[in-house]
């Protein structure tokens, strides 16, 4: 626990191999698409892979495609070509999708062979013909399709691992599955150091795919230490792109599933906190940065942002000042009420005039 600590206190600039600062990196462009409209509209040319499957790039990909018994991450949403009715999302669920190419379900070979032609961080549209999607019957549990629709998906490929025998994650055994995150996590480590940060994003997104809660949920003791030994590293790693990216509520979310598992881990505050500062969420963000400090309290890269709130606070102090005296104005001095004075004392003088006249006649009388 003692070594876990001090190794959380090191200095924010100064990270190992395994968490990369990415705050002075170049820019990451890939982002989850919009699919408020329903399928996107792709202009590209149409190519033919098969009978009943058509493929439209959205995105160039880079490398090679997948061969058989592949096992591909992927990101895709789906809908029913005829009602524009979507029934997957995976971007929406935040978990990718793993498709070995070879062995996927019947209601997938459409899909699969879409996904046979793509290269890694390729985004396309795929037109998929209901005789290698749902079928005759369609679907009625979940996914909810239609009998005979055709389908159209929104896929990206996020990167594949070749495998003869096409062993996937759920027939791994825990070393193997930690094993494989692991090669994905330093694949994305090189990659990032080139300042290729798409593809390192992808490596670790497919790393943290190795480790799904499901999987999480079953492992205790040094088992579940080797497996957040390598999954953190990767969300504290994309936290950082999204940063970059200005996607601050993304690596919020990547730095609050760090701190699920570790809720002093130092980077992650930091990140949350810095994150948390620049949506304006800035008691939030200060509690981060203050917890910080407390692990770390000589780094200067919490210090620097601790300043910044302060400034900013001070900022708006001086801001909203300006703003209610130029909406109220200066308290104005009580001006003297001259009339007011003069009819007082006209008054008194009356008194005084009906005073002294009573007093005349009560004398005057009594000396008669």
């Amino acid at each position: 626990m003692d070594e876990e600590k001090e190794q959380q206190s090191h200095n924010l600039g100064q990270d190992n191999e395994n968490e990369i600062v990415a705050e002075g990196a170049s820019v990451v462009h890939g982002e989850p698409p919009n699919d408020d409209n329903g399928p996107p509209k792709v202009d590209s040319e149409v190519e033919v892979l098969q009978e009943k499957v058509t493929k439209q790039i959205m995105k160039e990909g880079h490398g090679q495609i997948p061969s058989k018994y592949s096992t591909c991450f992927l990101h895709y949403r789906a809908w029913t070509e005829s009602t524009r009715h979507k029934f997957e999302d995976t971007w929406n669920e935040q978990r990718p999708l793993e498709l070995v190419l070879g062995k996927e379900k019947k209601e997938m070979t459409g899909l699969s062979i879409g996904v046979a032609s793509m290269k890694s961080g390729e985004r396309a549209l795929l037109h998929v013909g209901w005789e290698l999607a749902y079928g005759k019957e369609g679907s009625f549990s979940f996914p909810n399709v239609p009998p005979m629709a055709d389908v159209l998906y929104e896929v990206e490929l996020i990167g594949f691992d070749e495998t003869k025998e096409g062993k996937a994650r759920s027939d791994m055994t825990v070393e193997e599955r930690i094993g494989a995150a692991d090669r994905r996590k330093m694949d994305g480590n090189v990659l990032f150091k080139e300042e290729k940060l798409e593809e390192a994003m992808q490596q670790y997104e497919m790393a943290i795919a190795y480790m799904g809660d499901d999987f999480m949920f079953q492992l205790f003791g040094k088992y579940r230490d080797m497996a957040l030994a390598v999954k953190n590293p990767c969300h504290l790693n994309m936290s950082a792109c999204f940063i970059k990216l200005k996607r601050y509520e993304e690596a919020i979310a990547q730095c609050s599933m760090v701190l699920a598992e570790d809720e002093n881990n130092v980077k992650a505050l930091f990140r949350r906190g810095k994150a948390r500062a620049e949506l304006g969420q800035t008691d939030a963000a200060r509690e981060d940065l203050l917890k910080a400090r407390k692990y770390a309290p000589e780094d200067k890269a919490i210090a620097r942002e601790l300043k910044s709130l302060a400034e900013h606070d001070k900022a708006v102090y001086q801001k909203q000042k300006e703003i209610y005296k130029g909406i109220f104005g200066p308290r104005p001095e009580p001006k003297p009420k001259h009339g007011v004075i003069v009819t007082q004392l006209i008054l008194i003088w009356q008194w005084l005039i009906s005073l002294f006249y009573r007093l005349f006649k009560r004398e005057k009388h009594h000396g008669d």
